[in-house]
């Protein structure tokens, strides 16, 4: 996932502190990481659920707009029921 734009002519942000650690599963609109720009401290919200498998910045980095941020792994989808084994 990118980081998003961040308005008002800003095009980056400081990563204060990451909220979710690799491995922690996600939904749309979780908090993801703070960020810190010249004029205000904001959330990164996941766009989509999944699975964190990877940051690509550590605290105190400069993040600019568009840059890859995290890497999120989809859900599989769920499994079809099985059926029971008929009884002989």
């Amino acid at each position: 996932m990118r980081v998003p734009g961040f308005g008002h002519g800003l095009g980056e942000a400081l990563l204060v502190e990451w909220v979710v650690g690799v491995g922690d599963r996600v939904e749309r609109g979780d908090v993801i990481a703070i960020v810190e720009t010249d004029k205000a401290s904001t959330e990164i919200v996941a766009e989509h659920g999944g699975r964190v498998t990877a940051h690509t910045a550590t605290p105190g980095t400069v993040l600019r707009s568009g840059e890859v941020l995290y890497r999120l792994a989809a859900d599989p989808p769920p499994h079809a029921p099985r059926s029971e084994d008929p009884v002989t």
